[in-house]
């Protein structure tokens, strides 16, 4: 059986370099026969959690009618999730943040999403990698909270404009990263 996989992106930049990253990782894991599921959360609307803890009582995740509640049954029933983004002021993008906000519906309705594979592509601007800890630590106490399994981060410093990822082992590192879903 094709392993599913929901590869959530938080770049407004179309053709920047974590989109880049996105598509080697996904043409990589459809190479390797897994179905593969598309949320570019800057092109969608999701809106920021409300806490109102009614999570999936209207039957959607949501109950603030928005772009999440199409996702979600997608990495409700995925067997990964990949979380694509740059760091945009030293922390994750809001776009992507909102959808990664309201994966706190799966705990408050005690959906049962644990052991999930998940992965983290990520970029910045500085040279610093410690820049990229901004969306690293969140990302692996989220893991964490919903006991999924971590297979693998590539986190590339040093890329601001479009094709700067061309310069790295990004694109290459991202695809490898694939293999760890099967």
């Amino acid at each position: 059986m094709a392993e599913k996989i929901v590869v959530i992106t938080g770049s407004p930049r179309k053709g920047g370099n974590s989109f880049a990253m996105t598509d080697a990782f996904i043409g990589a894991a459809k190479a390797e026969g897994c179905e593969v599921v598309r949320f570019d959360a800057a092109m969608a609307k999701v809106g920021g959690c409300h806490a109102c803890e009614t999570c999936f009582s209207t039957g959607k995740a949501c109950s603030f009618d928005d772009d999440f509640n199409k996702v979600a049954p997608d990495i409700e029933s995925a067997d990964g999730v990949v979380f694509t983004m740059p760091v945009y002021w030293y922390s994750i993008p809001a776009q992507i943040k909102c959808v990664i906000d309201k994966l706190y519906s799966f705990c408050v309705a005690g959906r049962d999403v644990a052991g999930k594979k998940c992965a983290l592509i990520a970029c910045c601007e500085e040279d610093d990698m410690t820049v990229l800890d901004g969306v690293r630590i969140p990302y692996e106490r989220t893991v964490a909270l919903l006991k999924w399994k971590s297979v693998g981060e590539v986190l590339v410093p040093g890329v601001l404009n479009r094709g700067d990822i061309d310069g790295t082992d990004g694109c290459k590192r991202a695809a490898e990263l694939a293999k760890q879903f099967i």
